[in-house]
Protein backbone atom coordinates (compact mmCIF):
# COMPACT_ATOMS: atom_id res chain seq x y z
CA UNK A 1 0.00 0.00 0.00
CA UNK A 2 0.94 3.48 -0.63
CA UNK A 3 2.03 5.42 2.46
CA UNK A 4 0.61 8.65 1.09
CA UNK A 5 -2.87 7.22 0.82
CA UNK A 6 -2.98 5.55 4.24
CA UNK A 7 -1.98 7.94 6.98
CA UNK A 8 -0.24 6.72 10.05
CA UNK A 9 -1.17 7.90 13.50
CA UNK A 10 2.07 9.83 13.99
CA UNK A 11 1.53 11.73 10.79
CA UNK A 12 -2.02 12.64 11.87
CA UNK A 13 -0.82 13.80 15.29
CA UNK A 14 1.98 15.92 13.91
CA UNK A 15 -0.28 17.34 11.22
CA UNK A 16 -2.87 18.20 13.86
CA UNK A 17 -0.25 19.75 16.15
CA UNK A 18 1.22 21.83 13.33
CA UNK A 19 -2.28 22.87 12.27
CA UNK A 20 -3.14 23.93 15.85
CA UNK A 21 0.15 25.80 16.24
CA UNK A 22 -0.42 27.54 12.93
CA UNK A 23 -4.02 28.25 13.89
CA UNK A 24 -2.94 29.59 17.30
CA UNK A 25 -0.25 31.79 15.72
CA UNK A 26 -2.64 33.08 13.08
CA UNK A 27 -5.33 33.71 15.71
CA UNK A 28 -2.89 35.45 18.01
CA UNK A 29 -1.04 37.60 15.51
CA UNK A 30 -2.79 37.67 12.10
CA UNK A 31 -6.49 37.13 12.78
CA UNK A 32 -7.13 40.44 14.57
CA UNK A 33 -5.32 42.64 12.00
CA UNK A 34 -6.95 40.76 9.12
CA UNK A 35 -10.39 41.04 10.73
CA UNK A 36 -9.70 44.66 11.64
CA UNK A 37 -8.71 45.39 8.02
CA UNK A 38 -11.81 43.56 6.78
CA UNK A 39 -14.04 45.44 9.27
CA UNK A 40 -12.39 48.73 8.35
CA UNK A 41 -12.84 47.96 4.65
CA UNK A 42 -16.48 47.03 5.29
CA UNK A 43 -17.08 50.31 7.21
CA UNK A 44 -15.31 52.25 4.45
CA UNK A 45 -17.50 50.61 1.80
CA UNK A 46 -20.65 51.28 3.88
CA UNK A 47 -19.58 54.89 4.43
CA UNK A 48 -18.82 55.26 0.75
CA UNK A 49 -22.19 53.80 -0.17
CA UNK A 50 -23.99 56.06 2.30
CA UNK A 51 -22.00 59.07 1.03
CA UNK A 52 -22.81 58.09 -2.54
CA UNK A 53 -26.48 57.77 -1.63
CA UNK A 54 -26.36 61.14 0.14
CA UNK A 55 -24.60 62.65 -2.86
CA UNK A 56 -27.22 61.10 -5.14
CA UNK A 57 -30.01 62.53 -2.97
CA UNK A 58 -28.26 65.94 -2.88
CA UNK A 59 -27.80 65.81 -6.66
CA UNK A 60 -31.49 65.01 -7.10
CA UNK A 61 -32.42 67.85 -4.74
CA UNK A 62 -30.11 70.26 -6.56
CA UNK A 63 -31.48 69.13 -9.92
CA UNK A 64 -35.02 69.74 -8.68
CA UNK A 65 -34.01 73.15 -7.32
CA UNK A 66 -32.26 73.94 -10.60
CA UNK A 67 -35.36 72.95 -12.56
CA UNK A 68 -37.52 75.07 -10.26
CA UNK A 69 -35.14 78.02 -10.63
CA UNK A 70 -35.11 77.61 -14.41
CA UNK A 71 -38.89 77.48 -14.47
CA UNK A 72 -39.08 80.57 -12.25
CA UNK A 73 -36.50 82.34 -14.44
CA UNK A 74 -38.53 81.51 -17.56
CA UNK A 75 -41.68 82.84 -15.90
CA UNK A 76 -39.87 86.02 -14.87
CA UNK A 77 -38.35 86.36 -18.35
CA UNK A 78 -41.79 85.98 -19.93
CA UNK A 79 -43.22 88.54 -17.51
CA UNK A 80 -40.39 90.98 -18.23
CA UNK A 81 -40.80 90.51 -21.98
CA UNK A 82 -44.56 90.97 -21.68
CA UNK A 83 -44.08 94.13 -19.61
CA UNK A 84 -41.48 95.42 -22.07
CA UNK A 85 -43.90 94.81 -24.95
CA UNK A 86 -46.66 96.66 -23.09
CA UNK A 87 -44.30 99.56 -22.38
CA UNK A 88 -43.17 99.58 -26.03
CA UNK A 89 -46.77 99.57 -27.26
CA UNK A 90 -47.65 102.30 -24.77
CA UNK A 91 -44.69 104.44 -25.85
CA UNK A 92 -45.55 103.93 -29.51
CA UNK A 93 -49.21 104.80 -28.98
CA UNK A 94 -48.26 107.85 -26.89
CA UNK A 95 -45.81 108.94 -29.59
CA UNK A 96 -48.46 108.48 -32.29
CA UNK A 97 -51.00 110.38 -30.22
CA UNK A 98 -48.51 113.16 -29.54
CA UNK A 99 -47.61 113.27 -33.25
CA UNK A 100 -51.28 113.49 -34.20
CA UNK A 101 -51.87 116.24 -31.64
CA UNK A 102 -48.79 118.13 -32.80
CA UNK A 103 -49.84 117.67 -36.43
CA UNK A 104 -53.33 118.94 -35.66
CA UNK A 105 -51.84 121.86 -33.74
CA UNK A 106 -49.49 122.67 -36.62
CA UNK A 107 -52.38 122.44 -39.10
CA UNK A 108 -54.48 124.75 -36.91
CA UNK A 109 -51.59 127.19 -36.58
CA UNK A 110 -51.10 127.08 -40.35
CA UNK A 111 -54.84 127.65 -40.87
CA UNK A 112 -54.76 130.62 -38.48
CA UNK A 113 -51.65 131.99 -40.19
CA UNK A 114 -53.28 131.55 -43.60
CA UNK A 115 -56.42 133.32 -42.38
CA UNK A 116 -54.30 136.11 -40.89
CA UNK A 117 -52.29 136.46 -44.09
CA UNK A 118 -55.53 136.35 -46.09
CA UNK A 119 -57.05 139.08 -43.91
CA UNK A 120 -53.89 141.16 -44.24
CA UNK A 121 -53.89 140.62 -48.01
CA UNK A 122 -57.59 141.46 -48.22
CA UNK A 123 -57.07 144.63 -46.17
CA UNK A 124 -54.13 145.54 -48.38
CA UNK A 125 -56.19 144.89 -51.51
CA UNK A 126 -59.07 146.94 -50.05
CA UNK A 127 -56.69 149.76 -49.24
CA UNK A 128 -55.23 149.61 -52.74
CA UNK A 129 -58.72 149.46 -54.27
CA UNK A 130 -59.83 152.41 -52.11
CA UNK A 131 -56.71 154.35 -53.00
CA UNK A 132 -57.15 153.58 -56.67
CA UNK A 133 -60.85 154.39 -56.46
CA UNK A 134 -60.08 157.70 -54.82
CA UNK A 135 -57.43 158.48 -57.39
CA UNK A 136 -59.78 157.56 -60.22
CA UNK A 137 -62.63 159.54 -58.65
CA UNK A 138 -60.31 162.47 -58.15
CA UNK A 139 -59.17 162.32 -61.77
CA UNK A 140 -62.76 161.98 -62.97
CA UNK A 141 -63.89 164.84 -60.79
CA UNK A 142 -60.99 167.02 -61.86
CA UNK A 143 -61.83 166.24 -65.43
CA UNK A 144 -65.50 167.05 -64.82
CA UNK A 145 -64.89 170.15 -62.80
CA UNK A 146 -62.46 171.72 -65.18
CA UNK A 147 -65.43 173.46 -66.59
CA UNK A 148 -67.10 175.82 -64.01
CA UNK A 149 -70.56 175.48 -65.52
CA UNK A 150 -70.44 171.76 -64.86
CA UNK A 151 -69.49 172.51 -61.27
CA UNK A 152 -72.46 174.81 -60.80
CA UNK A 153 -74.82 172.23 -62.31
CA UNK A 154 -73.51 169.49 -60.02
CA UNK A 155 -73.90 171.67 -56.92
CA UNK A 156 -77.44 172.54 -57.90
CA UNK A 157 -78.28 168.88 -58.49
CA UNK A 158 -76.86 167.89 -55.12
CA UNK A 159 -78.82 170.63 -53.37
CA UNK A 160 -82.02 169.33 -54.88
CA UNK A 161 -81.35 165.83 -53.58
CA UNK A 162 -80.63 167.07 -50.08
CA UNK A 163 -83.76 167.91 -48.13
CA UNK A 164 -83.38 170.29 -45.29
Amino acid sequence: MNPLVTPEIGLVVWTTVSFLVLFFLLAKFAWKPIMGAIDERERFIEDSLSKAEAAKDEMARLTNENDALLKQARIERDAILSEAKKVKDSIISEAKEAAHKEGARQIELARIEINNQKAIAMADVKNQVATLSLEIAEKVLRKQFEDSSKQDALVAELLKEVKL
